[in-house]
């Protein structure tokens, strides 16, 4: 018979031999499985490592380029487009399927736009009323929205006179009075903010109240996007000459000339799908509203440069503040709600 282990002294039972029956020793399975975990720890941090380096590699390199796109723009990309989806987003929904939240949207734009100007007017000695100039902003919207033609009218002069008559008020109150000079200058700068904000934006709030106003409201709107866009994009690539160096840096014919064409090719499409009208009327709108958009740009320029300011605000990331956006759209949407009325 063959041995069924390694016989131990006499008088004792045989050893089991483990290897010898293909068993390990628990201490080294222990030890094969530690040295297992470690090399798989090590390929884990391993890999992990590189793919920080490679996150890390990347967002220097995205930094890197849109600081340079930021230099030579002045803006945050990034988070312009950002905000600006997220703003049309909610104007698209407004729109389409509930006017009256356009008309509140409209309101509350058109009330931070008209205090970003009047802050901007503050810093040059200029005093406007903050309370009735929010309260005459607000108020011109509805009224375009749910009053005939002819009362809206009516909004829009009590509006001014009812901010003009708040200063005259304050200046009655005050011990220390101000010269009759100063005292008009400053009525006049309200006015103007009534007249440049609430009262251009509500023609958007018009044309809305319109049948089928929205789709053109809307039209427009994307139409301005458009320009500002085909600007933006043909005078980042192919600016050289300036077109209004002194009020606005950036701009140039170049950037002009893309606009146009994108203003045009737009217009059409628009036209055709949308609008339901010739297309003919398509190229109309669009030039029309190339020229608004740039005329109310270089508008506000004007003033920014005047007051000695680069925005208005700081409250929306990457376009500065509200009325840095409405600049284009203000001017046209008087000539979308014209253009409107003369097709329909």
């Amino acid at each position: 018979m063959e041995d069924q282990g390694t016989s131990g002294p006499a008088g004792e039972p045989p050893v089991s031999d483990d290897k010898h029956h293909g068993k390990l020793d628990p201490a080294e399975i222990r030890s094969q499985l530690k040295d297992r975990r470690a090399k798989f720890e090590k390929q884990v941090e391993s890999k992990r490592a590189d793919i920080e380096r490679q996150v890390h590699a990347t967002k220097a390199q995205f930094d890197a380029t849109n600081e340079r796109i930021e230099a030579r723009v002045g803006r945050n990309l990034l988070m312009a487009i950002v905000i600006g989806v997220a703003a049309g987003g909610i104007m698209l929904v407004s729109l389409i399927f509930f006017k009256v939240l356009f008309v509140a949207l409209a309101a509350a734009v058109v009330a931070f736009a008209s205090l970003e100007l009047r802050k901007a007017f503050e810093q040059t000695g200029r005093r406007v009323p903050p309370i009735p100039t929010v309260i005459s902003a607000v108020a011109m919207q509805p009224a375009a929205f749910f009053l005939h033609d002819v009362s809206r009218w009516l909004v829009v002069l009590l509006g001014i006179l009812f901010v003009a008559l708040w200063r005259v008020f304050e200046q009655l109150a005050e011990s220390r009075r101000t010269d009759l000079p100063t005292l008009i200058r400053d009525i006049a700068s309200g006015t103007l903010i009534q007249v440049y904000v609430p009262f251009l934006a509500s023609f958007a709030v018009l044309l809305v109240a319109q049948p089928n106003g929205e789709w053109w409201a809307l039209a427009f709107l994307v139409l301005v996007i458009c320009v500002d866009v085909g600007a933006y994009a043909s005078g980042l690539s192919f600016g050289k000459h300036k077109m209004a160096p002194v009020i606005s840096p950036n701009k140039t014919w170049e950037g002009f000339a893309g606009a146009a064409v994108v203003a045009v090719i737009a217009g059409v499409l628009l036209a055709i799908f949308m609008l339901q009208v010739p297309w003919w009327v398509g190229v109309i709108l669009g030039l029309l509203l190339l020229g608004s958009a740039t005329v109310g740009d270089l508008a506000e320029s004007l003033i920014k440069r005047d007051i000695g300011v680069k925005d208005m605000s700081s409250w929306l990331p990457g376009h500065g503040g509200f009325l840095d956006r409405l600049d284009s759209i203000l001017p046209s949407a008087v000539i979308a709600y014209v253009v409107y009325l003369i097709f329909v």
